[in-house]
């Protein structure tokens, strides 16, 4: 290293500076925290070049690069991507456009004289908490440890930070003092914040004039046929499967009563509950300010308004349900105290205390007798998880050994069953309520082996695929009523819409929305408000509206007219407006900044000359897995 870091060397560093370091940090050494990242192996060293001064980007840099973004995105997926994956999302091409615009500001900083110091160079390290030792300081041995371990020398980890200081002070120069158009911010300001107020009519069959007529037999087949993909089976797979639950054996378990009367002692307490209450406990600095509080209460001021004064909420002074030796010394006053009544002032470990008894709960006891067949029922079910676990590795050697499902029932005692399973779905069956089984139904494929599932109860579960079931129409005889629910439902949706349109239309001339109905008023609402039970479409389309207008709103299962009251300007006055101004003019400028920086590398990339080796780039893309 040019120059060792010593502990006088530390000065603060800014935000932007520590987010550009620990970057490339990042790219070079994945954290630090899972080394092993090996360097690129291969007759070639370099995959490009930008600028006339030839700033390389190495076969090394690029492959840390792509590897750091696939573990990024694999995170995000929640498995790791193979590179043939990643090269299907092109990840690819955005790390080595990330890595050319990284060389083309390194080859301006150059060409212009951007740099930096030792000084500058050797204070981030030290401050970097990846090479800091067991004493919280910079420790040289961690320090070439780390960059070892990721086949970096100190020369080439040290020109590559400069570079990248560099790159930020760069960055600053170009992308730092803007400053967001007034007419811009204040034509955002104006849209975001104003508000709406409207009332609204949602309409129901019971809203229709006319009740809508039974449908014919004709009517029916017509609607069938018309909207035959709702009356279709989907494709599903045709699974055979041999399953042993611990429901299906476990009553033939044998139970030891001496084993039951001592599980039912060791949990007495969930069966034997002594008489509780349930309390709200107002606590005060002092016995004088307690009596003072419990004085005005006898005199009539609520307890809701005694518990307000002391700036606190119901829900902060619940103590849920108490037993009365839970409440030591205070505990026998207390129990005494009738539901709905004040005890106190008491002693509490907070200090004198007001008690209301919200409710008393009686004791309750459940007598052995009460309890046994809950107890066996545990006993039975664990008994059956280890007999099935025991036999779980019999199971798989038989089917590694090529036994069918069939002769695991014959041979094991499992059940064996048929279904056709529609991927991504849960059917009716109960053993498709089992995560791990609809996994392995939706897996599954032709001339797949069966395997031994353990499920979450303990079970186990092998299965086949028989043949894939294709999309069928259901016969109309045997969706008749779903046919009709689904006429009806279409019927009145078509209904309410001409009622709607009537409404609308009477509003128009004159009518009051309010006499047609019901009617929901929302005084004022942004854009970004939320009206229960509603579509996500239905606030766009209010501001959509002039004022005064009326208007009929459909989504699915959803009709309503709805008449815009008043519309209402962006306030111009006060901290919540000029806090938005504020923050829509930080985002107006940041995106300004970001802006005038992608055209500034997009420009320098474009002038300063690159040169690719593809061949190089196939190779690194070849060597990781």
């Amino acid at each position: 290293m040019a120059k060792t870091p010593t502990e006088d060397g530390k000065r603060p560093r800014s935000t932007v500076k520590e987010v550009a370091v620990w970057t490339m940090l990042g790219m070079l050494i994945l954290g630090l925290g899972g080394f092993g990242v090996t360097s690129f192996s291969g007759g070639v060293t370099k995959v490009g070049s930008v600028g006339d001064i030839d700033i390389d980007i190495t076969t090394d840099d690029y492959a840390r690069a792509l590897q750091t973004q696939v573990n990024a995105f694999s995170q995000q997926f929640g498995q790791q991507l193979s590179m043939q994956e990643a090269l299907a999302f092109g990840i690819d091409k955005q790390v080595l456009q990330d890595v050319l615009t990284r060389a083309a500001l390194d080859n301006e900083a150059q060409r212009i004289g951007v740099s930096v110091g030792d000084d500058v160079v050797a204070t981030e390290i030290m401050g970097m908490d990846a090479f800091k030792g067991v004493s919280g300081s910079f420790d040289r041995e961690s320090y070439r440890f780390a960059l070892n371990r990721n086949n970096l020398s100190e020369t080439e980890f040290e020109t590559n930070l400069r570079r990248d200081i560099s790159r930020e002070l760069l960055q600053g120069a170009v992308a730092g003092g803007f400053a967001a158009p007034a007419a811009l911010t204040d034509t955002l300001y104006a849209w975001v914040a104003e508000r709406r107020g409207f009332s609204m009519l949602r309409l129901n069959e019971a809203d229709l004039t006319r009740a809508v007529a039974d449908p014919t037999e004709a009517e029916l087949k017509a609607h069938y046929d018309a909207n035959i993909d709702r009356f279709t089976r989907p494709e599903a797979k045709r699974i055979t499967y041999a399953a042993l639950l611990p429901e299906a054996i476990a009553k033939d378990q044998p139970v030891d009563d001496a084993m039951l009367q001592k599980m039912y002692q060791d949990r007495i307490s969930e069966f034997v509950i002594p008489e509780r209450r349930i309390l709200e406990r107002l606590v005060y600095p002092d016995q004088a300010a307690a009596e003072a509080g419990k004085a005005r209460l006898d005199a009539g001021t609520s307890f809701e308004d005694l518990v307000a004064e002391r700036g606190l909420s119901l829900d902060a002074i619940d103590m849920g349900d108490v037993s009365v030796d839970e409440l030591g010394a205070a505990g026998d006053a207390i129990f005494a105290t009738a539901e709905g009544q004040v005890a106190g002032p008491l002693d509490s470990d907070l200090g004198p205390a007001l008690y209301r008894v919200v409710s008393v709960l009686a004791a309750e006891e459940t007598t052995f007798d009460a309890a046994r067949e809950t107890l066996a029922i545990e006993i039975q079910t664990d008994a059956a998880r280890r007999l099935i676990a025991d036999r779980v590795e019999e199971i798989d050697d038989l089917l590694a050994g090529g036994a069918t499902l069939e002769d695991l029932a014959k041979e094991m005692g499992l059940v064996i069953a048929t279904l056709d399973h529609v991927p991504g779905q849960q059917g009716e069956d109960s053993i498709e309520g089992y995560p791990a089984f609809r996994a392995a139904a939706d897996a599954v494929q032709e001339r797949d082996f069966p395997e031994a599932i353990v499920l979450d109860d303990g079970g186990v579960v092998a299965l086949r695929l028989d043949e894939i079931v294709p999309a069928a129409p259901i016969p109309f005889d045997e969706v008749k009523d779903l046919v009709t629910e689904d006429w009806r439902r279409d019927a009145v949706a078509k209904a309410l819409t001409v009622r709607a349109g009537e409404i609308k239309v009477a509003i128009d001339g004159g009518a009051a929305i309010g006499s047609f109905g019901i009617v929901d008023v929302t005084p004022e609402t942004a854009r970004s408000g939320f009206i229960a039970d509603t579509p996500e479409t239905l606030l766009a389309d209010v501001f959509k509206m002039t004022e005064g207008e009326a208007r009929v709103i459909e989504a699915d299962g959803f009709i309503a007219v709805v008449k815009l009251d008043r519309i209402l300007p962006a306030a111009t006055e006060g901290e919540d407006a000029q806090g938005m101004r504020d923050a829509l003019a930080a985002q107006a400028r940041q995106a300004i900044s970001r802006d005038a920086f992608a055209a500034f590398t997009n420009a320098l990339t474009a002038e300063a000359g690159i040169s690719l080796d593809q061949a190089a780039i196939n190779a690194v893309h070849a060597s990781l897995p």
